[in-house]
C-alpha cells in the first residue's frame, strides 16, 4: 500500500447519477474531485433500458445517459477511479479513506454508493445466480427469448421488467406476496393489457430448483401455504433495494433499514461529510433527485471548504 498522500479536498464515494453529478459541481465550484467507484460507472442506471422521466429527454437509455455524465465528469477534470472503499474513518477533520490500492487523506467526502437489489434468501437462489437467476432484466433478459420467465416482485422496477421481458419472452410470470401491485397506476395498465403477462398473487418463491440451470420455482400460498410448481427458464429478483452503508455504520447514525440520516441540505453530524442519493432515507428515489442531492451534496462541501481553507 501507498504511503500517506497530499490531503486532498473532495473525495467522493460512487459514480452513480449523484456522485458523477457531484463532480461536476466540485469541479465548477473550483475543487479538484476524486470520485472512488466499485463497479460500473451510472449505478443502477446504466442497466435501465429506457429513461422516460428524467427532464429534457423524452427517452434515453439508461447506458447512454450513464455515458453522459461520466464523460462530462471527466471533461471538467474529476478524477475517477475504480478502486472500492475498504475502509473509512470519518469522525477527525482530515478523514482517511482506504482502498485496495492506497490510502487518501481528505477534508470533505460525499458519500454516494447508492443502493443494491434485494436478493430473496429462498433455497437454490445463490447456487444458480447467472444461470438462470438475475437481478437486472435489461442486462439479461436477451438469453431468454420465446422462453418462460419469472420476475418477483410488485413495485415499478417489477411492473417494468415485466413489460420489457414481454416482449421477447413467450410468457411472463410475476409473482407477487400481496394481492394488489404496488407500482404505478400507469405500469399497472399497461402490465394487465399484456396478454402474455400472467400474474400470480398472493405467493412467494420457497425454492428455485434447477441441476445446472432454472428449470422451475416452488411457489407458496401466503394464505394456506398450499404449493405448486412453475416451469421456467429464468427468475428476476425485483423486490426493491438496499443501501450499501456497512461501512458507516457506528459512525454516522443510520435509519432502521440501513440508510443515511441526511435532510434536504446532505449534511451529516459529522462536518465535512455529506450523503447524496439513494444511501440517505428520503421520500423518493429517482434519477432526478439523486443528480439534485449530487448539486447539494458538492455546494455544501466548496461552502464547508471555503470556510475552513
Amino acid at each position: 500500500m501507498e504511503s500517506l498522500l497530499a490531503v486532498e479536498n473532495i473525495v467522493i464515494i460512487g459514480a452513480g447519477p449523484a456522485g458523477l453529478t457531484a463532480a461536476i459541481y466540485a469541479r465548477r465550484a473550483g475543487y479538484e474531485a476524486i470520485v472512488l467507484e466499485e463497479n460500473i460507472y451510472g449505478g443502477q442506471v446504466a442497466t435501465t433500458s429506457a429513461v422516460e422521466n428524467y427532464p429534457g429527454f423524452r427517452e434515453i437509455g439508461g447506458t447512454e445517459l450513464s455515458v453522459n455524465f461520466y464523460e462530462q465528469a471527466a471533461a471538467l477534470g474529476a478524477d475517477i477511479r475504480f478502486e472500492p472503499l475498504t475502509g473509512c474513518a470519518l469522525e477527525k477533520e482530515v478523514k482517511l479513506l482506504t482502498t485496495p490500492n492506497r490510502t487518501l487523506q481528505t477534508r470533505a467526502v460525499i458519500i454516494a454508493g447508492g443502493a443494491q437489489r434485494r436478493i430473496l434468501g429462498c433455497p437454490g437462489e445463490e447456487r444458480l445466480k447467472g444461470r438462470g437467476v438475475s437481478y437486472c432484466a435489461t442486462c439479461d433478459g436477451a438469453f431468454y427469448k420465446d422462453k418462460e420467465v419469472a420476475i418477483v416482485g410488485g413495485g415499478n422496477t417489477a411492473l417494468e421488467d415485466a413489460l420489457f421481458l414481454s416482449n421477447s419472452c413467450r410468457r411472463v410470470h410475476l409473482i407477487h406476496r400481496r394481492e394488489e401491485l404496488r407500482g404505478a397506476p400507469i405500469l399497472q395498465k399497461a402490465f394487465f393489457s399484456r396478454e402474455n403477462i400472467v400474474f400470480h398473487k398472493k405467493r412467494v418463491v420457497a425454492e428455485i430448483l434447477g441441476e445446472n440451470a432454472v428449470s422451475e420455482l416452488r411457489l407458496q400460498s401466503t394464505e394456506d401455504k398450499s404449493e405448486e410448481r412453475l416451469a421456467v427458464s429464468g427468475v428476476f429478483v425485483a423486490i426493491g433495494v438496499q443501501p450499501d452503508n456497512a461501512l458507516y455504520r457506528g459512525q454516522l447514525p443510520l435509519s432502521e433499514d440501513g440508510y443515511l440520516l441526511a435532510g434536504e441540505d446532505c449534511l451529516t453530524p459529522l462536518p465535512g461529510v455529506f450523503a447524496a442519493g439513494d444511501c440517505r432515507k428520503k421520500p423518493l428515489r429517482q434519477i432526478v433527485t439523486a443528480v439534485a442531492d449530487g448539486a447539494v451534496a458538492a455546494t455544501m462541501a466548496a461552502n464547508y471548504l471555503n470556510q475552513l481553507l
